[in-house]
């Protein structure tokens, strides 16, 4: 199943996620103009660390990314953060590449923020498609994207890339 080419796509994952710098360099090998959220245009990707200095905790990998669930605050806390100005920025910044985007891909395995990004491409009908990790947490809600890929070529091919 292949389609068009976007014109942009977001791409919605996780700072955890060893796999998402990899689909943003087949994407840019692809010629396909994309959202890395990491290494977004005219700057640097928001981390917590800007906003807490002391975000520290277990970490996984050499790239210091705090392990799933060892990052957890109390609400007053997070409400602080959140509302700081860089969080702020962070957020528009990527909310901005959300409207210019016409197809989304969601990479798994992604957190909350990834899920309601790709939901918010749903709900304004951008084109979706999920990148399923294998094996895959079974989740009936993905139905409503309109392509699971089971692998980075389907992905491309969906995306209208010619082998």
């Amino acid at each position: 199943m292949s389609g068009r080419q976007p014109d942009y796509v977001y791409v919605a994952s996780s700072w955890r996620n060893p796999m998402q710098p990899a689909v943003c360099e087949v994407l840019k090998a692809a010629d396909i103009d994309h959202y890395d959220f990491r290494n977004p245009p005219g700057g640097t990707g928001f981390s917590w660390r800007e906003v807490k200095t002391d975000y520290d905790g277990p970490r996984i990998g050499v790239d210091g990314i705090r392990a799933k669930g060892s990052d957890w605050e109390p609400v007053d806390e997070y409400l602080r953060m959140v509302n700081h100005p860089r969080a702020i920025e962070g957020y528009e910044a990527d909310f901005a590449a959300m409207r210019r985007a016409d197809t989304f891909v969601m990479v798994l395995p992604c957190g909350k923020s990834a899920h309601l990004e790709i939901g918010y491409a749903i709900g304004a009908g951008k084109r979706t498609a999920i990148l399923l990790e294998d094996p895959v947490e079974p989740e009936l809600m993905y139905r409503g994207v309109d392509f699971l890929a089971p692998s980075v070529h389907a992905l491309l091919g969906w995306l209208g890339v010619q082998d």
